[in-house]
């Protein structure tokens, strides 16, 4: 198969030479370099290339060109290669037209001319960015086959853990896929097998669960270390900050998580107020950068493991895992997060996984195409999953109790909810019922203003209300406040039982639990703001608490 290719468009033929020299020079063995100085031509060839089945991974294209604009040639050719990066060459004067085409033609980056020395200023950047396509990038699939029905709670539980683990594999729905079909019938597969995960060396595994999986793809290698300095338990942003900074800072650094890495924030399908993405970045983007990150730098990652119990012994901390393996630790940082709240609605529960979800918006959106689709919930969660469910479905539903979303959604949001004409907005209402037999076919929805209900067709439904911290695991007097978030530093002082439980003659540290050498960050932690940066604030600030306290033993 030929290589993918980076196309170049600049008038200047010096230019147009200087960058493909140095383009060349740096990925002749991985891309082809093409480049043209007419955008005609350019625009002329992209056709021929899409019917002969190329790939093109980066569009460079100059601003100033005497024929159209970059701008306006990139926001054509994204039409015929909408998958392909998109890179503006600018001059400091054309800054204002590259900000611009950031929500124009989502622009991925402007580069500013000149780019010497390219080591600095240019290859670390089509690094990244090309680094970026081939994450999403899947042309001649060989990787885990999923084998199943698409309204499944198993297989809907498999294909969720393989996409929250960034583990690519190709669905095959055996009632619709021709392939898919015919795999089954070759294997002489039975309902009752299903869902079967086919792996890269032809191994068939029926009804597998997810520790199985997880071993096949190197998920959850045997601990190696004999004491660890830092255990952090739950891999969200606090938990990914904390190993980042653990393992870089020279601790022996073990990071557990009990499903998938990344958190809720992992299933975020855009986040647009991360300082220094302009033009916003998924949840499972973030996270596969932090798990590099992490790893990078040596720290150990279990999963899918979760953690039964934690003691102490001396001056160490045991974690007991569920599989019964015990880990000895001197400080711990929990970072589990929060679950989503469980709607406890009629039908409902019968029809989670079988089109009732919780999260998930990226995992099942491709099914949900020219569908009726309802998200219920109010925040930024919510408005993200909508946003990102209108590519596919037909009409989103966004049902909420209140009369708008401005008390519970960000500005930003909203502008962009408004703006999209299959969004719709379900204000003071409540869904009352689930319908269907199999699978999810409508809802019950009550309008609170007038107490009438209405049936609707339904195939799909997101729910995003809230969530409650998970905690129920944690014992040791770790004090939780009354809705089971793990309190810390000095509010610790206000429960009457903390003087029994704490024995230093120092107060607590500032995210430090009432059980010593054990701290909490991110949304877990009682008081903790819920956003993304703040969590990686906290994470990356547990770890100087744990250096201080490490000194102390």
């Amino acid at each position: 198969m030929s290589l993918p290719i980076i196309f170049l468009i600049d008038d200047d033929q010096q230019v147009l030479r200087a960058m493909s020299r140095d383009l060349r020079s740096k990925y002749r063995e991985d891309y082809r370099i093409l480049s043209t100085s007419s955008v005609q031509e350019a625009l002329a060839s992209l056709p021929e290339l899409q019917n002969k089945g190329e790939e093109v991974a980066l569009f460079l294209s100059d601003q100033r060109m005497p024929e159209m604009e970059g701008v306006d040639f990139l926001e054509k050719a994204m039409h015929i290669f909408p998958d392909a990066k998109r890179v503006l060459l600018t001059a400091y004067s054309d800054t204002d037209a590259a900000i611009k085409a950031i929500n124009e033609v989502k622009l991925d980056y402007y580069l500013m001319k000149p780019w010497d020395p390219p080591e600095e200023k240019l290859y670390p950047v089509i690094d990244e960015i090309l680094d970026d396509w081939q994450a999403g990038y899947h042309p001649d699939f060989k990787g885990i086959k999923v084998l199943g029905y698409q309204f499944s709670p198993k297989s809907h539980e498999i294909k969720d853990f393989l996409a929250g683990n960034l583990v690519p594999y190709l669905w095959m729905d055996v009632e619709t896929h021709e392939q898919g079909k015919l795999l089954a019938h070759s294997n002489s597969l039975k309902p009752t097998d299903l869902p079967v995960i086919i792996f890269e060396d032809g191994t068939l595994v029926k009804t597998p669960v997810l520790k199985d999986i997880a071993s096949r793809i190197g998920l959850n290698p045997t601990v190696k270390q004999a004491v660890y300095d830092v255990a952090i338990i739950g891999a969200g942003p606090a938990g990914l900050a904390a190993s980042v900074y653990g393992a870089s800072e020279g601790l022996n650094t073990l990071l557990i998580e009990r499903r998938a890495p990344g958190g809720q924030a992992g299933t975020s399908s855009r986040i647009e107020n991360y300082l220094g993405f302009p033009t916003g970045l998924s949840g499972a983007d973030l996270t596969r950068r932090a798990i590099t990150q992490a790893t990078r730098f040596g720290t150990e990652f279990l999963s899918p493991l979760s953690v039964s119990e934690i003691r102490l012994k001396d001056n160490y901390k045991m974690i007991l895992l569920d599989d019964g393996t015990e880990i000895f630790t001197k400080s711990i940082v929990i970072t589990t997060g929060v679950d989503y709240r469980k709607l406890e609605t009629p039908g409902i529960g019968e029809f989670t996984g079988a089109g009732v979800y919780y999260g998930a918006a990226s995992t099942e959106a491709a099914s949900c195409r020219d569908k009726e689709v309802y998200v219920l919930g109010g925040g930024n969660s919510a408005g993200q999953a909508a946003m990102y469910l209108s590519k596919f479905a037909k009409n989103v539903h966004i049902v909420v109790r209140k009369p708008n979303l401005s008390s519970s959604m960000s500005s930003y949001l909203i502008d962009q909810l408004s703006h999209t004409p299959n969004i719709h907005l379900v204000p003071c209402a409540e869904i009352t019922a689930g319908l269907g037999d199999q699978r999810l076919a409508g809802l019950k929805i009550m309008d609170l203003n007038s107490n009438t209900e209405n049936e609707v067709p339904a195939d799909a439904l997101y729910i995003f209300i809230g969530a409650k911290p998970y905690t129920d695991w944690v014992g040791l007097e770790i004090i939780k406040n009354d809705k089971g978030f793990i309190e810390t530093g000095r509010d610790l002082k206000n429960y009457p039982g903390f003087k029994k439980i704490w024995k230093p003659e120092r107060d607590p540290y500032i995210l430090e639990t009432s059980c010593p050498g054990i701290f909490a960050a991110g949304d877990v932690r009682a008081g903790a703001m819920n956003r993304v940066a703040a969590a990686v604030g906290e994470g990356s600030m547990a770890i100087s608490f744990v250096h201080k306290y490490l000194n102390e033993i």
